[in-house]
């Protein structure tokens, strides 16, 4: 029954959006992208809260100190479910987009929400297709915005992290924006991969220190991509009820 509401809450709450997209898209046409910006991110964090609350799950989040207080950053996180994405909108509190599958697209009216949160879709069947989207994901970061990266390209199966893909770690190496590593432990219990049934989960959420980028880690993309690795699963040793 949690399944079918949550299923019903999702596609109604679509809906419902568009008038408030309307609106963003008329700020875009109107060249105010920073209110179609907030509006589309105001919009997203309460609608991502309320798909998190809907599965009966508890939240818990550490190191929220560690988010930079200014400048673009790239949040980059491992991956153990669908519902690290609404878990990263909701509950780490800076706007931000995401660097996301080609397929979100079909979606329309989520894919638009998500042209105004400056995300940036992805073809990894597709080298060209992926080396403009980095570039775009690049060009973002330069102009301010933060985005959010699960290099690991897909969900975990088992919950363990797999290796991390080194060519998305070019997006920080190239725009000289903050990483900060996210471990995301228990969101894999909400939704297993390959299964639709949702049901309640304890995740924690925590925020790890900034990485900068250097002249020493600026062209070794494989290296910083192993380090971000090492610390969230470091982090993932711990259990979920730890503080």
């Amino acid at each position: 029954m949690r399944t079918i509401i949550w299923f019903i809450y999702f596609g109604l709450s679509t809906m419902l959006t568009i008038p408030d997209l309307a609106k963003a898209n008329k700020f875009e046409r109107q060249n105010r992208t920073a209110d179609a910006y907030a509006l589309a991110n105001k919009r997203a964090r309460k609608w991502a809260m309320n798909l998190i609350r809907l599965t009966g799950s508890s939240v818990t989040v550490k190191g929220e100190e560690n988010i930079p207080a200014t400048g673009p950053v790239l949040f980059v996180a491992n991956h153990q479910s669908n519902f690290d994405i609404p878990l990263m909108i909701g509950y780490v509190n800076r706007d931000k987009g995401f660097i996301s599958k080609i397929e979100m697209t079909k979606m329309r009216v989520v894919s638009s929400w998500m042209k105004h949160l400056k995300c940036v879709f992805m073809d990894r069947t597709d080298m060209r297709q992926s080396l403009k989207a980095i570039r775009e994901g690049i060009n973002a970061l330069k102009e301010g915005y933060n985005l959010v990266l699960f290099p690991e390209g897909t969900r975990s199966k088992t919950g363990e992290v797999m290796d991390f893909k080194a060519g998305g770690f070019k997006l920080a190496s190239k725009s000289k924006a903050t990483i900060v590593p996210v471990a995301i432990n228990g969101s894999i219990n909400m939704m297993k991969k390959g299964s639709i049934k949702i049901q309640p989960a304890t995740v924690k959420m925590t925020i790890l220190p900034p990485i900068e980028i250097t002249d020493e880690n600026k062209n070794d993309t494989a290296a910083l991509s192993e380090a971000v690795r090492n610390v969230i699963i470091d982090e993932l040793k711990f259990p979920v009820d730890h503080v």
